[in-house]
């Protein structure tokens, strides 16, 4: 299973397209995405303060298009200092398939950072 954080807005425009792209996909050419042990830190670092956010659960195993497991990439020089030492991470090289969705939850932030929802933990 890997896990994508994106926006309700984002979710709801992909319903109606079919199929699920991120921003990343035409600046970077990938969809960024996390494993179970990644997704917090990832969370933390550049979604806090963010509304409305979405956690998207993902059976690797149904993706139509290529995901490899690669170094990460940072938005910023800081970041990327800061966690240099990252095991690899999935990136998809395509649009998401919506039937690779097996779960959507709701994410925000408590006081003390993001939590997975239950069920995760």
């Amino acid at each position: 299973m890997i896990y994508h954080i994106t926006s309700r807005a984002a979710w709801a425009r992909a319903q109606t397209q079919g199929h699920y792209s991120a921003p990343s996909l035409e600046s970077e050419g990938f969809i960024h995405f996390s494993t179970r042990d990644q997704v917090l830190q990832v969370a933390n670092d550049f979604y806090r303060g963010q509304a409305d956010l979405l956690l998207l659960c993902i059976d690797e195993s149904r993706l139509a298009s290529e995901l490899r497991w690669e170094a990460p990439a940072h938005p910023t020089p800081e970041a990327a200092h800061k966690r240099e030492q990252d095991a690899p991470f999935p990136h998809l090289y395509g649009v998401l398939n919506l039937d690779a969705v097996v779960a959507v939850y709701d994410f925000h932030a408590g006081r003390t950072g993001f939590a997975l929802p239950p069920g995760l933990t």
